[in-house]
């Protein structure tokens, strides 16, 4: 590598003095407005530091001299969305569920309303779709455990499902094998009955008068006749092949066994009446609604 500069024969510029294998560097300085343009984004970016919060400080931030947060903005924003919507949600608090679907005003705010609250506070379990997942239903269904004309969804999500409150919804699906009711053989008896209650197929030399007895004898009491559900119990209908926890023979045989005991909670007191009741109307419209 030589020290010393020279002028290129080629394009007429002056190199910096730097060669590798007979490689030399030509002396080119970036654009006058490229340099202009980087020093003044410095400039920029210290002014930045000093008005607007920049560095962050062992118990907190430097706040600029502006004070400017992004959080007390959005806290302001939502504090007038709030207040703009205040009339309107006292008067949805006061209005009854029959009138909230009757006014197309009422109605369109109820719904977007509980599509919010429902994201925020019930898709978890249920799905942003309301879809469900094993264990947590369908609300876009007709199949409802607990009933789904517009009042009956409004108390499930007020006192919820074994929740503890005192108007919970109750109902539990026994344990007959843990408990010692029926046998393992005789599970599997009952778990192939209920695949044929909703068409579905059973196992080789499944006994169905022993399966139709066994289910007349203990699970006739919740379910029904034929196996077509009872709501004030929260006893599914067996035969319209919509499961909650599935339909194949294990699962069967797991339900009967085990039992099952899922828990939904209330959200009264977490959520007050008026916002309730709008996330009760959007379940409602999501089409499953009775």
């Amino acid at each position: 590598m030589t020290d010393h500069s020279e002028v290129d024969t080629v394009t007429g510029k002056s190199t910096t003095g730097h060669e590798w294998d007979g490689i030399k560097e030509l002396n080119t300085p970036l654009p006058r407005w490229w340099v202009i343009s980087f020093y003044l984004t410095i400039i920029w970016s210290i002014g930045y530091w000093i008005v607007y919060p920049a560095w962050p400080l062992i118990s907190g931030y430097t706040s600029g001299v502006l004070g400017y947060s992004t959080r007390a903005s959005l806290a302001v924003e939502l504090a007038n969305l709030e207040k703009a919507r205040g009339e309107k949600m006292a008067t949805l608090a006061v209005a009854s569920l029959a009138d909230i679907e009757k006014d197309p005003a009422l109605l369109a705010l109820a719904r977007a309303k509980g599509r919010t609250v429902f994201g925020d506070n019930c898709a978890p379990c249920h799905g942003s779709g309301a879809s469900g997942s094993k264990g947590f239903p369908n609300l876009n269904d007709d199949d409802w455990l607990w009933g789904g004309t517009l009042d009956q969804i409004m108390q499930t999500i007020q006192y919820g499902v074994r929740s503890g409150h005192s108007k919970t919804h109750e109902g539990q699906m026994l344990a007959f094998g843990k408990d010692g009711v029926l046998k393992a053989d005789e599970i599997v008896t009952v778990a192939n009955h209920v695949r044929s209650l909703a068409g579905l197929s059973t196992r080789q030399g499944f006994d169905a008068a022993k399966g139709e007895k066994l289910f007349a004898d203990n699970c006739v009491s919740c379910h029904g006749e034929g196996g077509k559900g009872n709501q004030e119990m929260g006893a599914p209908n067996l035969t319209d092949k919509i499961w909650l926890y599935g339909s194949d023979e294990s699962a069967l045989v797991e339900t009967i066994s085990n039992g099952r005991s899922g828990v939904m909670p209330a959200w009264e007191g977490r959520l007050d009446p008026a916002t309730i009741k709008a996330m009760a109307v959007y379940v409602h419209s999501l089409g499953g609604g009775k």
